[in-house]
């Protein structure tokens, strides 16, 4: 079975992709880390290699084949990042996590140990070019969730409840 588990930044899809992984036993790939890594490779900032990767489409695409190549590799696998759902049409089971942009940016302060304010500006900044990349890449509106199979507000349930959440709809795709 193939999960893709999707979100705007703050909206919890790593720290559930993670657990969702080590419950049922499956790999993950995530595209985030990924995008990370390259950043911290370059010893950019977040919002820097962004601003990077709208001059230059390589990084994206990169990224993006490589979660296709993954995926078309396995059976059971575990996929997380913005465009998954988009991106392995052969998905088994489609989630998108949400949460309203003040908690998520109160999760990314904590998560990066930086000011709220701060927080915020960045996850601005950063959806901002990542609409604008992956509109112009592929034609992807990242407001249209009609391409997902589940829809859950990270904001109301706990990260064992969602993975819960997960694991039931998993067994009723089967």
């Amino acid at each position: 079975m193939r999960i893709t588990i999707s979100g705007l930044p703050g909206s919890g899809t790593t720290t559930v992709a993670r657990l969702l992984s080590a419950e049922l036993s499956m790999e993950l790939i995530s595209a985030g880390e990924m995008f990370r890594q390259l950043a911290a490779n370059r010893q950019l900032h977040l919002a820097q290699f962004s601003k990077l990767a709208e001059e230059d489409d390589a990084f994206d695409r990169w990224i993006d084949e490589k979660q296709r190549e993954e995926a078309m590799k396995r059976d059971n696998l575990i996929i997380e990042g913005r465009l998954s759902g988009f991106l392995i049409s052969n998905a088994d089971l489609k989630i998108w996590l949400k949460a309203p942009e003040e908690v998520r940016a109160k999760r990314i302060a904590v998560r990066e140990h930086i000011a709220y304010e701060a927080a915020l500006s960045a996850m601005k900044e950063r959806e901002c070019s990542e609409y604008t990349r992956y509109m112009r890449y592929y034609g992807i509106d990242l407001n249209d969730l009609t391409n997902y199979d589940l829809i859950i507000d990270s904001s109301r349930w706990t990260e064992r409840d969602i993975v819960a959440m997960i694991r039931m709809a998993k067994e009723r795709v089967r």
